[in-house]
């Protein structure tokens, strides 16, 4: 399998490498800017699979594909929670989201392999996904939630929400009421109608709402733990690697 990384920040690249070499993957080409990936697939055969960070230091990744028709593959990775990760989803192999956890690129690893699509098939559109990464601050959010209670229809206000979180394959709303309401989604829809300002992923299985946040402690193996206002279910833990993002996010 010929892989090849378009990432700006080398460190990442060289880390991501790493972390696919353990995988038996060996990514055999390291691009770092528009133009160096332009100029590359200009005059190389192009390989099965593209890890392709979406903002680059000279801009976004997409302009590589008004200049050339690549035939590849493609998992994308962002740092940013506000880019509407569902379209990539819809449109690519996988996406994953920095700083990038072991298992999540074993299992987007494994997903590629399965599905190996024929290169000549892949239709990507890029300009409908170029669409959804406006300003964040242009973007309208979802402000109401709607879960069935019963027979009845509840209406569920984003700002009363403490968390979102799954358990048992199902995913809820705990509000500062103290219920929970069983939502017809999942975290990773939620992923782009939520104002990430407010809300944060701090793990796969919780969403947090700043605005109900108690308190913050330290946690095991340099984690944070978060206790809102009403909510005690479940314990909520920032994962180790998104603890610098979640520090970054309450400033």
């Amino acid at each position: 399998m010929n892989v090849i990384i378009i990432e700006d920040e080398k460190p990442s690249a060289r880390r991501l490498s790493r972390q696919l070499a353990q995988l038996d993957v060996e990514a055999s080409t390291m691009l770092h800017s528009v133009e160096e990936a332009i100029a590359w697939f200009q005059n190389n055969a192009h390989p099965d699979l593209i890890f392709l960070d979406i903002q680059l230091s000279d801009g976004l990744s997409f302009e590589i594909f008004d200049a050339v028709d690549v035939q590849s593959a493609i998992i994308f990775t962002t740092a940013y929670d506000e880019y509407a990760l569902q379209a990539f989803k819809l449109n690519s192999i996988d996406y994953l989201l920095k700083p990038i956890d072991d298992d999540e690129l074993e299992n987007a690893v494994k997903k590629y392999k399965a599905v190996k699509p024929d290169a000549q098939k892949m239709t990507l559109d890029f300009e409908d996904i170029k669409k959804l990464l406006v300003n964040p601050l242009e973007r309208e959010y979802k402000k109401r939630f709607t879960a069935k209670v019963g027979q009845h229809l509840k209406i569920i206000n984003a700002d009363e929400v403490e968390c979102f979180y799954s358990e048992n394959k199902g995913t809820y709303a705990a509000t500062s009421d103290g219920r929970n309401y069983l939502l017809d989604t999942t975290l990773e829809n939620l992923e782009v109608e939520l104002e990430p300002k407010i809300f944060f992923r701090v793990s796969r299985k919780h969403y947090v709402n700043i605005n109900h946040i108690n308190d913050i402690v330290a946690y095991t193996n340099s984690r944070l733990k978060i206790k809102l206002n009403r909510y005690i279910d479940q314990e909520i833990i920032v994962s180790r690697e998104r603890v610098k993002d979640f520090k970054l996010w309450l400033e």
